[in-house]
């Protein structure tokens, strides 16, 4: 079956983007929120991302019109019922998605695709809350989602051949560079990159190195864009720790177990730029300062 419909739950932060980038790409797509308010916060991220494109010269203004035509906003599920792919990006709580899919398998065609964007649950568990396993896979998208030109496509141990292959295509067809993995923990870039980041906050609480220091070591000897601490704040702290909590889990191996200092982080609401503390202190945005953290 080719995709020509596209239907996104979920009008966040990853829900506008991925939303964004299909209907950029000539999908006519359903985005659909819980609220009125939410929704209309949703669709005017997008209006704006889609402005700065404009206003950059990377997208003509008719476009901008163009793409904002295909986006059907909504606050029904059954607005999903001929959608050829649903892509599920609501927050990270594995029994609630489980909740979601079940209603959709009632609502949407049998021959369509689901999807999760999670970037850690397992992939597997949200498919048994359907009956569609053959056709159940994972699009792990990357924020910003219409930056980054990455998706991790993610098959399960029932997932057909066919739908894999579908997956596939539709990440090429956004303009994106997918890859294919299995549904294990982490998937392939968080089960490198966080044991990465904990070894980081290690080498912190160990005394290897100050944070400016250690983000400077990583930036300017392997050439990274930002630092551990600078890329954690970005990311989440929470969020971060959260997924380490999954991959220690499934793993059982000490590199995937998030340290003491992270743990007292979260405890205390220190979650990063989001709540304007991490482990900088962005007070001044523009001038972001090291937190005393030991």
């Amino acid at each position: 079956m080719t995709i020509e419909r596209v239907g996104v739950v979920g009008c966040g932060l990853m829900g506008s983007g991925i939303a964004q980038v299909s209907a950029m790409a000539g999908f006519p797509t359903v985005v659909r929120e819980v609220s009125q308010d939410l929704l209309d916060r949703g669709m005017a991220s997008i209006e704006k991302s889609l402005g700065k494109f404009v206003e950059k010269g990377q997208l003509p203004a008719g476009d901008k019109t163009q793409t904002l035509a295909r986006l059907k906003p909504t606050l029904r599920l059954n607005d999903f019922a001929d959608c050829d792919l649903v892509i599920e990006a609501v927050i990270e709580n594995l029994e609630k998605k489980r909740i979601l899919f079940s209603e959709l398998d009632k609502i949407v065609k049998p021959e369509a695709v689901f999807a999760s964007n999670t970037s850690s649950l397992s992939i597997t568990e949200l498919m048994t809350a359907t009956r569609r396993a053959p056709r159940f896979l994972g699009l792990h998208f990357f924020n910003p989602v219409p930056l980054m030109k990455l998706v991790e496509v993610v098959k399960t141990v029932a997932t057909d051949p066919g739908a894999v292959e579908e997956g596939l295509a539709f990440g090429k067809r956004l303009g994106k560079s997918p890859i294919l993995t299995s549904d294990r923990a982490g998937f392939i870039v968080n089960r490198l990159l966080v044991p990465y980041l904990l070894d980081a906050v290690r080498a912190l609480e160990e005394g290897f190195g100050s944070i400016e220091d250690i983000d400077a070591g990583m930036k300017l000897g392997c050439n990274h864009p930002m630092g551990p601490f600078t890329l954690l704040d970005f990311v989440g702290i929470d969020t971060t720790y959260y997924i380490a909590e999954i991959l220690f889990t499934e793993y059982r191996e000490k590199r995937f177990a998030p340290p003491p200092l992270m743990k007292r982080m979260v405890m205390a609401g220190l979650y990063g730029r989001k709540t304007g503390k991490g482990f900088y202190d962005y007070t001044d945005p523009k001038n972001p300062r090291p937190n005393e953290l030991l």
